[in-house]
């Protein structure tokens, strides 16, 4: 496999992954996610795959994303190396704010040596889930905090429900400190032979004890023993852990492009 089609899977890995348990379909060019039931997660609301590229067709494909969308409070288009130029050009000028997601992939064996004392088990119960969801809450807390955004304080509920949903196929782990789960981390065998770990969280007073890297070896462990042989993992490109990937052999595949503005 060439490195523009491991990145092409990579990028199908990724939005499969993301949109998991939305609704797709193909309208004007472009692929549609929609999941209604959590109109303000952005990840089961968005656009992906756009191909449009004149002003006709771009004109075309916003005015089907504002009747498909219609109730939901967000306009998402994702992009990569293959979409057109002048569709993001257009979407720049339109006042969409972007961000990045830099996805990494690791092909050979994790550089990392877990802490044997660390105990990490699949969420298989209620008091999993529960210890879960109150994990997820404080992560969308640091998450809205970190970009100053005010209300939604629902969102992190829903991205909750909506995980739990997605179980299986995904496979979500907690690490265990002092006796209660501290963390969390979720596994996905993937498509094609790719599979990707995603949504990795610690709670703030009990970083840097090797949770994170007790969690990303058991995940990837899990998406290799149900097929997998690539693993590929997202980072935000501003942040810190991306850095920590890259001393486990994660290596830098593809870059992303998230465009969105409320509607």
């Amino acid at each position: 496999m060439t490195e523009d089609e491991l990145a092409r899977l990579a990028l199908r890995v990724n939005q499969a992954n993301i949109a998991m348990g939305a609704e797709s379909f193909h309208a004007e060019g472009a692929l549609f996610y929609r999941d209604l039931r959590y109109p303000a997660v952005r990840d089961a609301n968005h656009v992906t795959g756009v191909a449009a590229s004149s002003p006709d067709e771009i004109d075309a494909l916003f005015a089907r994303a504002e009747r498909e969308y219609a109730g939901v409070p967000h306009r998402r288009y994702d992009c990569d190396f293959t979409t057109p130029p002048a569709f993001e050009a257009r979407l720049a000028l339109e006042g969409y704010e972007r961000s990045y997601a830099l996805l990494m992939l690791l092909e050979g064996e994790l550089d990392a040596r877990p802490r044997p004392d660390i105990e990490v088990r699949p969420i298989e119960n209620e008091a999993g889930w529960a210890a879960f969801f109150a994990l997820r809450a404080l992560d969308w807390g640091e998450y809205r905090d970190r970009l100053a955004q005010a209300g939604e304080t629902d969102v992190g509920t829903a991205m909750a429900e909506r995980d739990r949903a997605s179980s299986p196929p995904f496979r979500y782990f907690l690490a265990y400190a002092d006796g209660a789960p501290r963390a969390y981390f979720s596994a996905w065998h993937g498509i094609d032979g790719v599979g990707q770990v995603e949504n990795l969280f610690t709670h703030p007073d009990y970083r840097r004890r090797g949770l994170a890297t007790a969690l990303i070896a058991r995940c990837v462990d899990d998406c290799r023993e149900r097929g997998a042989g690539p693993v590929l993992i997202v980072a935000d490109p501003t942040d810190t852990p991306m850095r920590m990937y890259a001393a486990m052999g994660f290596r830098p595949l593809a870059l992303k492009r998230e465009w969105r503005r409320d509607a």
